[in-house]
């Protein structure tokens, strides 16, 4: 039997995907047509996406067998009441890996004070105090699915003392796992730093808020690369005008590119990064795609199955 696959991501990505799909598909033992325009419905099996796909009307592909999507967010797909098939999101190892990098770059960035050093803000020879050992300095992971917990566990074997908050409890080796409404207020209270990496759901919307800044340590560091959804804008600009923030590294948000006259760019205490924490390498996301081809034709589930009642 052959799979047909219907590729309906943006087109400029199908020339990275097109070797490495195939040969993921073909050391299964799995015949694969791919289709990149827009196909039969009645003949497409799998549906691979990103997220925001070329199309937002499923209904028609009544037969497909699942949708499988390239990122790791699925907040674009998962309100389409047109997909009825089953929705897979991507976790692989080299995305997993750019995230935990990402992360653990920032918070020993700001742990450390290093851009004191490097933008000569301190000047030379200041006299600029050692910074505390790791093991002196509190971490919170908002977010502990793959990435978060991930993140997570690299900060602890730096040595820090890492806090985690997630809807669900979870039991993660090293990480003080805290959960729902109170254990989210307790999480963040006295947090020096506090790193986002929770989805974006309507409950997640503004979850970081004027309220929820107040609850950190006065001086702390906040890094986002999960969603831009997650933080009240203003609220962010308040605490860092009052100095409850000291610093924002921020990855990702609500309108991308970041719009020129934004705010953000004249806030000497907020960095910009591009989108960059954690890309999907074709290679290696090839392989969880075909693997979950090999999985549904076997009759087997799916691997990072999305629970589309609650968004992730």
């Amino acid at each position: 039997m052959t799979a047909r696959i219907w590729f309906a991501a943006p087109p400029a990505l199908w020339p990275e995907y097109e070797g490495p799909l195939a040969e993921a598909l073909a050391r299964r033992g799995i015949a694969a047509e791919i289709s990149t325009e827009a196909p039969d419905p009645a003949a497409v099996d799998y549906i691979v996406v990103a997220n925001g796909a070329v199309t937002r009307d499923f209904a028609p592909f009544t037969g497909a067998k699942a949708m499988l999507n390239l990122w790791a967010g699925c907040e674009k797909l998962v309100g389409n009441p047109t997909i009825t098939m089953p929705l897979a999101r991507m976790v692989e190892p080299a995305l997993t890996a750019g995230m935990v990098e990402y992360v653990a770059g920032h918070v020993l960035r700001h742990h450390l004070g290093m851009d004191a050093d490097i933008l000569g803000s301190a000047g030379p020879w200041s006299g600029r105090a050692a910074p505390p050992l790791a093991s002196e300095r509190r971490v919170t992971m908002v977010g502990l699915g793959a990435l978060g917990a991930a993140a997570a566990q690299a900060l602890v074997a730096l040595g820090f003392p890492v806090t985690g908050w997630s809807r669900s409890p979870r039991d993660i080796a090293g990480v003080r796992c805290l959960s729902g409404r109170a254990g989210f207020a307790e999480a963040l209270s006295g947090a020096e730093i506090l790193v986002l990496l929770a989805p974006f759901t309507p409950e997640t919307e503004n979850l970081i808020d004027a309220a929820a800044l107040a609850r950190l340590a006065p001086g702390a560091v906040l890094i986002n690369p999960a969603r831009g959804q997650l933080i009240d804008d203003d609220a962010l600009l308040a605490a860092l005008a009052s100095g409850q923030l000291s610093h924002a590294t921020l990855d990702v948000f609500r309108t991308e590119p970041l719009p020129a006259d934004h705010p953000f760019w004249a806030e000497p205490r907020i960095t910009v990064t591009p989108h960059l924490a954690a890309a999907t390498r074709p290679a290696t996301a090839s392989e969880v795609i075909a693997e979950n081809v090999a999985r549904a034709e076997a009759g087997a589930p799916l691997l990072h199955l999305v629970d589309l009642s609650r968004g992730y």
